[in-house]
């Protein structure tokens, strides 16, 4: 188990590295540029996003739902940090930020928290998080003068919150019995919080963004909406 943590890891932590050079390509940075991370969590990420730029810390906002991250992120990086709710309502006015940084988290718009174990009903879940996630987009788009959005892509194989194979395929009631068991033995514990995205939603969701594929093995294993 912990070899394939160790090799799962490791391909991860590569493909966030070409990821934020995904980032730095698609926008200029400098000094003054303002920044928003959403989901954030400590800010971890979104520094080694920027990496050697030029922003500084105090234009770097991190927003997140945990209130404790978010200060540590905050004691950390020198950033400034937001403590958002779950309805995907963002606190700032139109075109607030240069740039709205999302990576890995419009898919968990969906259900509150407390309730993603309790909704069985696949087609209650998709309607409840659709309209979530159509909410946010919104909001990205509201706040943001551009942004970058990634997400990890519905049809890839292994699906990135469990990887667990052909997860995503599986109907949400066999979802859900599977998380219960695979928490309690598998080396990656997951909410049953995600509603999966394929191209055809991020351009619904994204219609002014040009929409680019990371790929591996040939396959599309994330989709990024930028709008630069």
């Amino acid at each position: 188990m912990k070899i394939l943590e160790k090799i799962v890891w490791s391909v991860s932590k590569r493909a966030r590295q070409k990821r934020a050079e995904i980032f730095r390509q698609n926008f200029k940075l400098n000094r003054t540029t303002k920044i928003l991370d959403i989901g954030s969590e400590n800010g971890e990420n979104i520094n080694r996003v920027l990496g050697d730029t030029e922003i500084l810390p105090n234009n770097v906002f991190i927003a997140d739902i945990d209130a404790q991250v978010i200060k540590s992120g905050r004691e950390k990086f020198g950033f400034q940090s937001v403590l958002l709710d779950e309805t995907g309502t963002l606190p700032f006015a139109d075109n607030f930020f240069d740039i709205v940084y999302c990576s890995s988290v419009i898919e968990h718009t969906t259900a509150s928290k407390e309730r993603v174990w309790e909704i069985s009903s696949e087609k209650e879940f998709q309607k409840i998080a659709w309209e979530k996630q159509k909410f946010l987009a919104k909001e990205i788009e509201r706040v943001g003068k551009a942004y970058f959005v990634q997400t990890p892509s519905k049809n890839f194989p292994i699906e990135s919150h469990t990887w667990l194979p052909m997860f995503s395929y599986l109907p949400r009631p066999l979802q859900i019995k599977i998380l219960r068991l695979s928490n309690k033995y598998w080396i990656k514990k997951s909410l049953p919080d995600f509603n999966l995205l394929n191209s055809k939603d991020m351009r619904k969701l994204f219609p002014e963004a040009k929409i680019i594929f990371e790929k591996k093995f040939g396959l599309v294993k994330s989709i990024i909406a930028i709008k630069n």
